[in-house]
């Protein structure tokens, strides 16, 4: 039987040997076996994992509790499809990742755009999953540490002490990932950088597919930072080689 907020507890948190990270994960997975071998192996690293109760949304509880990371399938009871991703996206900076069945393009797409930091399908490898869930952890580590300085190009600024991008002055509204993939290029200006390189980045991981993830992000990032998205003079794309952040 599934537990309510207040009877969520640490799966196999007392027993599983020391991990290489410490941090709290909810799962909300619309498959029970699926569900069960994820915890299990997510218990392994040394993680406090949860699962969505019935009858509650993930968003209630990102709420009432504090995670590091939600694992979720959008057709998940309790996930609310994509509209909960963007909702739970807009309440709260906790790291998203997608699992679910329904792996095209246009769902990565769909699913990135609601703001999740990154997409796995199913059937997927187990040892994938937990290679994403290790390099988002770490990134978020990162992202809270201490930070030095202002990354500048042309009349962007991206400030890595309060994790915020300007664009003329004015704060753009960005996920993790998207901020990330921002100073990468930023701390580069003009030099192109293949997708898969950029996902490497991103993920800390081999495992990034054929590069689709790279380039919803990148038309995510042109909508929010190009005054005409289809024809875009900051983030460039450059024949051959890949993309460009350029004054």
């Amino acid at each position: 039987m599934e537990q309510s907020a207040d009877q969520l507890h640490d799966v196999h948190a007392a027993t599983a040997a020391p991990g290489w990270m410490r941090g709290r994960v909810l799962v909300a997975d619309a498959d029970g076996s699926t569900c069960d071998d994820l915890l299990g192996a997510l218990a392994a690293e040394g993680l406090a994992v949860e699962r969505t109760a019935a009858g509650e949304t993930a968003i209630d509880l990102v709420r009432a509790h504090h995670f590091d990371l939600v694992i979720g399938d959008p057709a998940a009871p309790g996930m609310g499809g994509l509209e909960g991703c963007r909702r739970l996206r807009f309440e709260s900076d906790v790291v998203l990742l997608i699992l679910t069945a329904r792996d095209s393009e246009a769902d990565r797409v769909l699913g990135l755009e609601a703001g999740a930091d990154d997409y796995v399908g199913k059937p997927y490898s187990l040892a994938e999953v937990i290679s994403r869930v290790r390099a988002l952890l770490r990134r978020r580590q990162l992202d809270v540490g201490p930070m030095q300085s202002l990354l500048r190009v042309g009349d962007l600024e991206i400030d890595l002490v309060r994790h915020r991008v300007l664009l003329a002055g004015s704060v753009v509204a960005v996920t993790p990932t998207e901020f990330r993939l921002l100073a990468l290029l930023a701390r580069a200006p003009g030099r192109a950088f293949s997708a898969q390189a950029i996902l490497r980045y991103l993920w800390e991981t081999d495992y990034v597919g054929e590069g689709s993830a790279c380039k919803a992000h990148i038309c995510n990032l042109r909508h929010k930072l190009e005054a005409d998205s289809a024809h875009p003079q900051r983030l460039v794309t450059v024949p051959g080689a890949g993309y460009a952040l350029v004054g």
